[in-house]
């Protein structure tokens, strides 16, 4: 019985998505209790923006190495590890008496991290067909934006009863447990059920040297052209909204705190819909570049009417863009799907975690960036004029991510051929 024709597949699908967004509510979390662990460890906000970073950069270093262990080793193994490694990291950060403790729990978790996407991406890969694929790596990208959702009025209610060290606590216990019923479903049961490609897949297989694999990715313009298309489009939301979003709106429209969380809210809204919405208008046009082209113009679009507007549009008009944008975010999990369609499995993995990475590297370099630019104006000038050049920046990225996607050549004869 054929893997992707088994009706198992859907487990598999169903156990690897809800360990995504444990994971992926893991990430923000945190944020939720800044003040109490400032309060409990008498830290300053300079380290707890560290200790917050700290997760992202270990996530961003650790693409590329994780994608080619996954191609070599397979991606079951270290997803069942990461799972069982971000349990760890969460419960260690629960019971933690020092500050030191806490930077140790949130590079595990950072560790563990680094291998949900790649190793899902790889894991869906081979448990479907790319047809239903390209559809059903929309609602993984929708997934973790579940999983930040979850990481919010949820979260907190949890907290609020457990106390925040009960609540991480329970949440590293849930991972765990994932990373036991990861084994069973991914290892065990699929030992039984495919008896003869659990044995065919154990001969040993010639790998490329590592120094060649790495020489021929980075040499090739189609993987550069998914890098770039990634970072024009992830960086620019993620970077801003995790760090700019709610002084924007707290600066340039009076919000409180709470209204200007808001904002953030409409991004996220806007990125469950566009994962799986335009997921399905790939899969039903048999196109990934084309519907991809539109999102890259949507999104640099809005980031330009920023500018326009010298960074203080129309209220209307910026719950609209950050909809948009948040879409655009959504809409991002095409970068995978054009990964499955342009390169062989065997590839699939460091592909998908070079493309990875650079989506990440903008994330980490725009808040940097955009942050600079608001210190220069906040000497030398108006807070106002240095978010308006601040927006510069997410323009440049977007403008970047649209040359990207430009450059992808869609090979849509390999797409048809996989057809079930």
């Amino acid at each position: 019985m054929d893997k992707q024709q088994s009706k198992f597949r859907w487990v598999v699908f169903a156990t690897v998505l809800f360990t995504y967004l444990l994971m992926a509510s893991q990430r923000t979390a945190p944020g939720l209790i800044t003040d109490q662990v400032m309060r409990d460890f008498q830290v300053t906000a300079a380290t707890i923006g560290l200790l917050t970073s700290i997760q992202f950069f270990v996530y961003t270093s650790l693409q590329v190495p994780m994608g080619i262990l996954a191609d070599r080793f397979g991606p079951n193994f270290f997803l069942i590890v990461g799972a069982t490694l971000t349990g760890i990291g969460t419960l260690i950060y629960s019971i933690g008496t020092h500050e030191f403790v806490l930077f140790f729990a949130r590079i595990l978790t950072g560790i563990g991290d680094a291998t949900i996407w790649v190793n899902m991406v790889l894991i869906l890969g081979q448990w479907f067909s790319a047809k239903e694929f390209v559809r059903l790596i929309g609602v993984a990208g929708m997934t973790g934006s579940l999983g930040f959702l979850l990481a919010t009025v949820p979260f907190s209610a949890w907290i609020d009863l457990l106390g925040w060290r009960g609540a991480f606590f329970s949440a590293g216990l849930l991972l765990c447990f994932c990373g036991i019923v990861l084994y069973f479903v991914l290892v065990k049961k699929p030992q039984q059920l495919f008896v003869n490609e659990s044995v065919s897949i154990q001969h040993d297989t010639p790998h490329e040297k590592i120094s060649v694999l790495l020489r021929r990715i980075f040499s090739n313009r189609q993987a550069w052209a998914l890098f770039f298309c990634h970072f024009g489009v992830v960086g620019a939301y993620v970077g801003f909204i995790s760090s700019w979003a709610v002084p924007y709106g707290m600066t340039m429209y009076d919000m409180t705190r709470a209204d200007a969380s808001q904002l953030i809210m409409i991004g996220l809204i806007g990125a469950l819909i566009g994962a799986p919405l335009m997921s399905w208008i790939s899969g039903r046009l048999d196109r990934i570049k084309r519907p991809y082209v539109v999102v890259h113009i949507m999104i640099l679009s809005s980031w330009a009417f920023f500018l326009l507007f010298h960074g203080q549009p129309p209220f209307f008009l910026l719950i609209l863009l950050f909809f948009i944008i948040g879409f655009g975010y959504g809409a991002s999990a095409l970068t995978f799907a054009a990964v499955r369609q342009s390169f062989p499995m065997i590839d699939s993995g460091i592909v998908s975690g070079f493309a990875n990475t650079g989506g990440f590297l903008s994330a980490v370099l725009l808040p940097l960036i955009f942050g600079y630019v608001l210190d220069y104006f906040q000497t030398s000038g108006s807070i106002i004029d240095g978010y308006y050049y601040g927006f510069i920046t997410p323009v440049l990225f977007s403008v970047i991510g649209l040359i990207g996607v430009l450059s992808i050549q869609e090979k849509r004869h390999h797409a048809k051929s996989n057809l079930p």
